[in-house]
């Protein structure tokens, strides 16, 4: 006899405008590790997603300017409301920034955040906090848009992110990268450790 099939498990729900935080600084302290330098000739940072200001804290503790927004007001200090899609121009010669999955994946936004990256002057440096297996999607167009538009390099966490606080997801996370003084050089993928802030060791 052939048993009831159990049923298949709901997904969770999404958080509105996919806001996920990201609560620990690890991720944005070991990437100013890595290219603090290159972030800092840039002169200041723009984070168009910056949430309760996760990232732009240290970004400013260490000492560079950074413009905030996001499109709702969720806590962040000194930082201003604004829709991503109507900056015309970017704020900071650096972008740096969890974007709201639901805008820049394949399935639910086709890009879209990426693309408007893509098409606005003003910066020089990018770097988007991502699922590793991100670009591996090519649905809705989106693998034509990385293919002309390669990322410099990446840096592979070799350690897991808790966005919700619920404990460790089973996906690796990974910081991607476009350099626009890098347009011939090869893509790169690089590890990333976490980095005792106290010490500057990795752990």
């Amino acid at each position: 006899m052939d048993l009831p099939k159990a049923p298949r498990p709901r997904p969770a729900a999404r958080r509105d405008h996919d806001f996920y935080p990201t609560g620990q600084p690890d991720a944005i302290r070991a990437l100013l590790a890595k290219d603090g330098d290159v972030i800092r000739a840039c002169g200041s940072v723009w984070e168009p997603a910056c949430g309760d200001g996760a990232l732009v804290r240290p970004i400013r503790e260490a000492g560079i300017p950074c413009c905030a927004s996001d499109l709702i007001d969720r806590g962040c200090p000194d930082s201003w409301q604004a829709d991503y899609f109507t900056c015309l121009r970017s704020r900071g010669r650096a972008i740096i920034t969890n974007p709201p999955y639901n805008l820049i994946n394949a399935r639910d936004g086709h890009g879209r955040w990426l693309r408007h990256t893509f098409e606005m002057p003003g910066w020089d440096y990018l770097a988007l906090l991502l699922s590793w297996d991100w670009p591996a999607a090519r649905a809705n167009g989106l693998g034509e848009l990385l293919e002309a538009n390669p990322f410099s390099y990446c840096y592979l966490m070799r350690w897991k992110l808790d966005f919700t606080g619920e404990g460790s997801p089973p996906q690796r996370n990974a910081w991607f990268v476009w350099r626009r003084d890098w347009a011939e050089v090869p893509m790169q993928m690089r590890f990333m450790d976490r980095v005792d802030n106290r010490q500057g060791a990795l752990l």
